[in-house]
Order: structure tokens, then sequence, then C-alpha cells
């Protein structure tokens, strides 16, 4: 886990890991949002269906996005010092 550095001549990527950190998490939280409403049973089967794809299409893009600017999976998680990192492994 790394910690965030910006260097004038690496800004742009450094933002966009930044950027794609904070949406990771939200997705990650949307996902698990949605797996408690599936266990509950609390959607019909169109809600999970459109919950499904818009999960799958956003990792599609958070990957394509990740491949263009050169960034792992592991690099959009932060170190948080003694709080450890910011993103709970899968």
């Amino acid at each position: 886990m790394n910690r965030l550095e910006l260097e004038p001549d690496t800004v742009e990527r450094d933002l966009v890991k930044l950027v794609l950190t904070v949406v990771e998490l939200l997705r990650q939280l949307m996902e698990r949002q949605a797996v408690r409403r599936f266990d509950t049973g609390e959607l019909t089967e169109e809600q999970e269906e459109r919950i499904g794809l818009t999960l799958m299409l956003l990792d599609d893009r958070m990957t394509e996005l990740r491949e263009r600017y050169g960034l792992r999976p592991e690099d959009l998680n932060l170190d948080l010092g003694p709080l450890g990192p910011l993103l709970p492994r899968h």
C-alpha cells in the first residue's frame, strides 16, 4: 500500500488514482448494500438485474481507467497509517 505522493510530472496520474480510490470505496459499499438487499429479499427481480448490471459496468469502466493510467487494483488502496488500509481486502 502506497501513500499518495504528488509530483509535478505525475499529477494527472496521481489525481486519477485518488479519484479512482474514492470511486472504488463507494463501489465496494454499494456492492455490500446490494448483497444485503438481495439476501433479505427487498428487491424485485428487475431491480436485482439492474443493480447487477450497473455494478458490472462500473467495474468494467474502473478496469479500463486503471489500465489507461497503468494502475493495479492494489494501487487504489491508501495507507492510513495506524488506521491501516482505506479499502478492505476482498
